[in-house]
């Protein structure tokens, strides 16, 4: 792509080594898996690795699945940790560390840092920080396309409210069947709560095969959008209160500091405020204004998700 000299290309080739199978790792410090994000794959995997490189600190990609889960049954399961990197690696900043205070996190935190990045301490609980954080952006976006709203014109509203991207360009981005995946996956891991439910219109949008930018049709990428489409009123309003409202369910859950929370989703989202930001600029009595005409507006398979954790109003 010309973005390093000849040298330098050589220099970095020259930092990896391909190694035929496992046993090459058994001096290795660290190992970080990225394979496929199936748990009875990386148990595995990790299962191999403990006594390929009993002294190593076995890290997991992951970016959802629970680390505690990953490390169940396997000797040493303090040597597993969860370090959650952001695609594309190179550019994105945010590093989710996932492991309790000790030698291990340490030592992957000082990597991290070393390379340039922002690490985060997360809970161990489904999605982490971001991925969690992230459902109600497309979720909410979803509901309000069940209502009539056009996919334009909701991106629209959050492009106006100073969002890089809006919520269906962001799945066609990703890909629906990938946004599908997760959402699936912390809908079962949450207890099928109604703050994860999994609309029908983005399960039907992978089961036509219109997965967004790599097969060229999605919500709103292939799709003969007007120019001057008009953002939708109150559109915004409402995504950001649900946004606050699920920060505000994992702080409750897991004593997450809001300052982490508001950071990492700024840097693993590019959105350009925190949750909690928003909350602090719009008071608690407008966001649970919000949050109470949306619970009372709900349908049936939706009741529940409104609610915040605590009183606001």
């Amino acid at each position: 792509a010309g973005r390093m000299t000849d040298t330098e290309a050589a220099e970095t080739l020259g930092r990896l080594q391909v190694l035929p199978d496992l046993a090459g790792l058994a001096p290795a410090v660290l190992v970080i898996e990225a394979i496929a994000e199936d748990l009875a794959a990386k148990r595995a995997l990790f299962q191999a690795l403990a006594g390929i490189a009993p002294q190593a600190v076995r890290a997991s990609n992951t970016s959802s699945l629970r680390i505690s889960d990953l490390a169940a049954g396997l000797p040493d399961p303090a040597r597993l940790i969860g370090l959650h990197f952001f695609n594309p690696a190179p550019a994105m900043k945010l590093v989710e560390l996932i492991a309790p205070p000790g030698a291990a996190a340490d030592l992957a935190s000082d990597l991290c840092k070393a390379a340039g990045k922002v690490v985060v301490t997360a809970p161990d609980s489904p999605g982490f920080i971001v991925n969690r954080c992230a459902r109600p952006f497309y979720g909410e976006a979803l509901a309000l396309l069940g209502e009539g709203h056009e996919p334009a014109a909701i991106d629209a509203a959050m492009l106006a409210a100073g969002y890089r991207l809006g919520p269906f360009a962001l799945i066609d981005l990703i890909g629906a069947d990938i946004n599908l995946a997760a959402t699936r996956g912390i809908h079962a891991a949450m207890g099928g709560h109604p703050r994860y439910h999994v609309f029908s219109a983005l399960a039907d949008q992978v089961a036509a095969g219109a997965l967004g930018r790599k097969t060229g049709h999605g919500f709103v990428s292939g799709t003969e959008a007007a120019a001057d489409v008009k953002a939708g009123d109150g559109i915004a309003d409402r995504i950001e209160a649900t946004l606050v409202n699920e920060a505000l369910w994992l702080a409750h859950d897991s004593a997450t500091p809001p300052e982490a929370i508001d950071l990492a989703v700024k840097l693993g989202l590019n959105f350009p405020r925190g949750p909690f930001e928003i909350l602090a600029a719009e008071g608690e009595a407008r966001i649970g204004q919000r949050l109470a005409m949306l619970e009372a507006a709900a349908p049936p398979a939706l009741k529940t998700r409104y609610l915040p954790p605590r009183p606001l109003i």
